[in-house]
Order: structure tokens, then C-alpha cells, then sequence
């Protein structure tokens, strides 16, 4: 498993350090930085983890992170595309919080759940991005001044319940980042507390506490919005019937997946690749 903190080669040298990430998997686990993060999902679908959320991403997504906010982006294994996307990170600090970056730093302050940016307003800007991986110095320092003021004025919406502008122990992050890996090889069975609890060596009880802690809601919440998040991706991207679909997101009853897919998206199954498939 790589590191759950994640080492970014920033110090007194540089402070802003911009890339274009492709591979054929996002390969970090759920993992934190004391750095900001922007990221552009250029290619690829899947699930993204922010603080305390758990749902779909698709290319055209613009997402910001404060510092300490626990995140990872896992694609779909399915998929044939390969993940891409423009990353940029920068140390706290960097941006001065005087009356005149007011306005940046009450989106720092919302970046704390991490934020998602209104995907068409924010599309005009990708080009800004995706230059910054060519700049260093002080260009891309003000390149980075740049664009951030001007997602100032794009809507946006939070993604986690809780914020999170302290550090997370190596202990609790290590913990879950076992139990996102867990989910993401054994979702299409049934899970049993018992052995998802053995897996981070806690018993049922001391587990079921401490993920409510830290993810805001109970396991199997979050297990269900996983399995309807993948099932969501396969309506969409695949030819699978939903039945298919909905025993190979590990749903016994189809029944029981109707009546949760619902609660999530409020359209059935059938209504929603009706709907939403192009």
C-alpha cells in the first residue's frame, strides 16, 4: 500500500508544483497533504472519496480541496480509458489573507469539504489549467492568482458533511483506506461486518464506532451509496440489463436495489438510463 500521507516535493524552492497525471489507474489510495489541491478529471469514470463523501465522477469535473482533506479518486477497472487529469497543489499560505483575496479565501474556507465546480461555467478555464503544467516561478504563481479568482465568481457546490482542516492520524487514515480497498474488491458480494472489521483488526463494535466518526454515517450507508455510485457508471456505460447490473453491485434482491437506487436518485433504475444515457 503506498504512503496514506502523501509526500509532495514542495519546500523553499517552490511552492506550486502543476502536472498532467495519466495512467491507466488513479493510483493513490485514500490519502491527505497539508498542500491545496486542484484537480481537472480529463478522462475516465468512477468513484471519488472527499472527507466524508463517496460518489460518481466524470471527465469535464474541476474539484478543489483544502489542505488535510482526505481524498482519492478510484476509476472504474471496466473502463478501457486511461485516467488523465491536471492536478494542481500549492503550500497554505501562499495567497496572503488580506481584504483584497477576500473573496478567494472564503473559497479555502469552503474548500475545507472540498468543492465541486458548476461543470460549464467552469469549462472556459480548463485551458488556464492545463497551461500551467508548461510554467514555473513566478508565471505559474501568477497564473494559479489568476484562476482562482476568477472560480471566485463560478458556482459551486460542497461535497463532504464535515469539514476537515486538522490533520487525520496516520492510524484512522491507514484504517480507511483498508476499508476503501475492501469495498472496492468485494462490492459485487455481501459484505459482513465481521470480516470487514477483522480486515482493520477492530471488533464489530469499536469499527461501527469508529466509522461513523470519521465518515459520518454508518458502513452500510456507505457501502449501499458505493454499489448504487457503480451502478449508476454501468446504466450509463454499459449495455447490462438491470438486473445484470443490479446483482453485479452485489444486491441479493433486485427489490432492494429498486428501492435504494431510488432514495439516491429519486427515478428507478430504467427511468434513469432513460433519462441520462446519451
Amino acid at each position: 500500500m503506498k504512503p496514506i500521507l502523501e509526500t509532495i516535493p514542495l519546500g523553499i524552492e517552490k511552492s506550486i508544483v502543476a502536472f498532467n497525471y495519466v495512467s491507466r489507474d488513479f493510483e493513490t489510495p485514500w490519502h491527505f497533504h497539508p498542500q491545496l489541491e486542484l484537480t481537472y478529471i480529463e478522462e475516465s469514470y468512477g468513484t471519488k472519496f472527499i472527507g466524508d463523501y463517496v460518489g460518481a465522477y466524470e471527465p469535464g469535473e474541476l474539484v478543489l480541496i483544502q489542505s488535510n482533506v482526505p481524498h482519492c479518486w478510484t476509476n472504474n477497472k471496466s473502463n478501457t480509458v486511461k485516467s488523465n487529469s491536471f492536478v494542481v497543489q500549492w503550500n497554505k499560505g501562499i495567497y496572503t489573507n488580506i481584504p483584497e483575496l477576500k473573496s478567494l479565501h472564503n473559497l479555502f474556507i469552503a474548500a475545507s469539504k472540498g468543492i465541486i465546480f458548476n461543470k460549464e461555467q467552469s469549462k472556459i478555464l480548463i485551458p488556464e489549467l492545463k497551461k500551467m503544467t508548461h510554467k514555473e516561478g513566478s508565471k505559474l504563481y501568477i497564473s494559479l492568482l489568476s484562476l482562482l479568482l476568477k472560480l471566485t465568481n463560478t458556482d459551486y457546490k460542497t461535497l463532504s458533511n464535515s469539514s476537515f482542516t486538522k490533520n487525520i492520524s496516520d492510524d484512522y487514515t491507514s484504517k480507511i483506506s483498508k476499508i476503501h480497498l475492501y469495498i472496492a474488491k468485494n462490492y459485487n458480494r455481501k459484505i459482513y461486518l465481521k470480516e470487514v472489521s477483522k480486515e482493520v483488526n477492530m471488533s464489530e463494535q469499536s469499527f461501527s464506532r469508529f466509522f461513523l466518526k470519521i465518515m459520518g454515517r454508518t458502513f452500510f450507508i456507505f457501502l449501499n451509496e458505493y454499489r448504487i455510485n457503480i451502478a449508476t457508471r454501468m446504466l450509463l456505460h454499459t449495455n447490462k440489463s438491470v438486473s445484470e447490473i443490479g446483482y453485479a453491485c452485489g444486491y441479493e434482491s433486485l427489490p432492494f436495489f429498486f428501492k435504494k437506487f431510488k432514495q439516491l436518485h429519486k427515478l428507478s433504475p430504467a427511468s434513469y438510463r432513460k433519462k441520462h444515457k446519451k
